[in-house]
């Protein structure tokens, strides 16, 4: 079941423990202690909010994502750096540019996960989040 957005540290943020996992945005030793959390640029669609590992996916990767967003919501928002905290037993990513997305405190938030990226949308965006996620697959393979 998807989390659900929260207050936290003056910001929104999202619980996003399994999603950081799968995508390498945490990686852990084998007694579970983060050794890496990444930083992140988190990009807001109309829908939509893309969170791109900073060190870890090429520049031109994010343009074509960050583009292939834009044009199919035909919207871009205010956005900014996170960094994947430890919160809880998990993870979670502070999310600014959340509210100018349409997200708010409460709303529930699927989210998407591929190497160096999450996707996080509000159920209407499923199928952009689907797309990304498989041009996200063909970058990671070229």
């Amino acid at each position: 079941m998807p989390n659900s957005i929260k207050r936290s540290a003056g910001g929104l943020a999202l619980q996003v423990t399994k999603p950081a996992r799968q995508a390498e945005l945490v990686v852990e030793d084998s007694d579970g202690t983060a050794t890496r959390r990444a930083e992140a640029h988190i990009y807001g669609f109309d829908g939509l909010l893309l969170v791109v590992d900073s060190e870890n996916v090429a520049m031109n990767h994010r343009a074509e994502l960050v583009a292939a967003a834009a044009g199919d919501t035909d919207s871009i928002h205010r956005g900014g750096k996170a960094t994947v905290e430890i919160a809880g037993n998990g993870y979670q990513i502070q999310l600014p540019g959340c509210r100018e997305a349409g997200f708010e405190v409460g709303d529930t938030a699927p989210v998407r996960a591929k190497k160096g990226v999450l996707m996080i949308h509000d159920g209407r965006n499923s199928r952009l989040a689907g797309d990304l996620f498989t041009l996200r697959g063909e970058q990671v393979s070229r």
